[in-house]
């Protein structure tokens, strides 16, 4: 009889081991976290694992989208719960690679039983299982953090965020109305990033590093100062080192934050691009999974100056249903234009140097100037059009012999935003402040690994983002659970 054989005919439930039998359906973490006085005395006794259970057991893995267990791949087909919960645990407890993962679960096989992992039985062994034989390889590991289904992951983060809403509302505490956004930086596994390696072209974007075929080139615009650390044996350049303007090959992480005060913050939403993507490109993708997860527009959003653009405005604004609305945005000079070129009158026309009203003249649909379709218009001077009744200019303007001046700008209230908000008032610099969130919450996720992974592909690093954060969430769900305040 072949291993395959020995688990088809093992029972999928143990009387003396679990609690509540669905048939033909192992328990899962959610299940044995609910009912911790069925666990076997070999996990009771485990430390670890009862504080990993603690930890992901909130989570409904009962819900989670399933990969297809009946199919017959040659051998025993591992569940999307046990190969995430394994990837967690590597994360949580600081393994640097899946071969220390491999051992670890070894040598705690509660860990196995916990997960689900089909078991191999061993009546010699005291958990009545075989550690070893019941644990896939370790480039099996690898190999499934790269196939992992991401929409699974996504919906344990989802998940995460109901659980963490849940919980403050049975506290009574109000959340959500205010959400930070930034994207945090990644440098691929490739010679070219390392600069005591040899490369001809190392800034060549069409000559893709053979280390990593899906990262792309891109630039790292955020200023760093200081001086730079000695550089490592390993890391040769340290992702926290880069200064501003310098090339590197990699991808970025776009989170959305959102700060509960008196107990710390937690993500709402992840995405992770190329690092070819400019940084605003995050806005709308972000902002539609956080609105579902939120169920409702936020009512404030933080950013920094990268995301200086109409449609981040107009999404906070009476035009997109949030008449109290405020993005708290830094004016960036792009295009030569300064915050004080434009004006509008109370009509939200454009006025002239002279202070003259700007009629439109006409509208279109721009496809090509931004990342989003919108309607643009013409703006013409007053005199020329005949609107006002003057003989002349008021300050002799040097285009006005030749047509009087003309404006082309996005007919969206927020275009007008950009320009009218107060940036120096209490309220915009209240709101600013909370953009220290992302910060924090990338402080947490450099802690556990997301700078610099040692993975040799988009998904995979797509995958590890997302369960980073995942875990930063169920630390403060922990956190909040027992009661714990941010400085504490």
């Amino acid at each position: 009889m072949t291993d395959s054989d020995i688990v088809a005919q093992m029972p999928l439930f143990s009387a003396d081991m679990l609690g509540p039998k669905t048939p033909g359906k192992q328990a899962d973490l959610h299940t044995r976290w609910l009912h911790p006085d069925h666990l076997p005395s070999f996990v009771t006794d485990c430390a670890p694992a009862m504080r990993i259970l603690d930890l992901l057991g909130p989570l409904h893995w009962d819900e989670l989208p399933e990969r297809d267990l009946q199919r017959n791949w040659g051998q025993v087909t591992l569940s999307n719960a046990c190969l995430i919960g394994a990837e967690l645990i590597k994360l949580n407890e600081g393994l640097p690679s899946f071969g220390h993962l491999y051992r670890y679960l070894i040598e705690h096989s509660a860990f196995i039983w916990l997960l689900g992992f089909p078991l191999v039985p061993a009546p010699k062994i005291v958990c009545g299982f075989s550690a070893l034989a019941s644990l896939p390889t370790e480039r099996h590991f690898t190999r499934m953090l790269r196939q992992m289904s991401h929409p699974a992951l996504q919906f344990l983060l989802a998940d995460s965020v109901h659980l963490i809403d849940n919980e403050l509302r049975a506290r009574g505490i109000a959340w959500g109305e205010c959400i930070s956004l930034d994207t945090k930086h990644i440098l691929a596994w490739v010679k070219e990033n390392n600069p005591k390696a040899y490369v001809a072209e190392r800034y060549n974007k069409a000559k893709q590093p053979p280390g990593d075929p899906d990262c792309r080139l891109g630039c790292k615009r955020s200023h760093n100062r200081g001086a730079d650390p000695a550089t490592p044996t390993r890391n040769p350049v340290p992702a926290r080192s880069i200064k501003a303007g310098e090339f590197h090959w990699g991808y970025g992480s776009g989170i959305v934050v959102t700060r509960v005060p008196d107990y710390g913050e937690f993500v709402l939403a992840d995405l992770t691009q190329t690092f070819d993507h400019a940084d605003v490109s995050y806005f709308l993708p972000l902002m539609h999974d956080t609105e579902q997860r939120l169920g409702h527009k936020p009512r404030f959003g933080t950013f920094d100056a990268a995301f200086d653009a109409w449609y981040v405005y107009a999404y906070f604004s009476a035009e997109n249903g949030i008449p109290d609305g405020m993005a708290a945005v830094p004016f960036s000079h792009k295009g030569g234009h300064a915050i004080t070129d434009r004006h509008f009158s109370p009509d939200g026309l454009p006025l002239c140097d002279a202070g003259l009203p700007m009629p439109l003249q006409f509208t279109f649909v721009d496809h090509a100037s931004c990342l989003v379709q919108h309607e643009r218009g013409k703006y013409v001077c007053p005199l020329a059009c005949g609107s006002v009744r003057q003989p002349a200019c008021p300050i002799q303007h040097p285009r006005s012999l030749k047509g009087g001046c003309t404006a082309m700008m996005p007919t969206s209230l927020g275009t007008r935003l950009r320009y009218q908000i107060d940036r120096n008032s209490d309220v915009y610099k209240n709101l600013y402040r909370q953009r220290t969130a992302c910060e924090r919450i990338n402080s947490q996720a450099v802690a556990l690994g997301i700078e610099r992974p040692h993975l040799r592909n988009g998904a995979a690093i797509a995958n590890q983002n997302t369960l980073i954060y995942l875990l930063i969430n169920l630390r403060f769900l922990q956190r909040l659970r027992q009661g714990q305040h941010e400085d504490e």
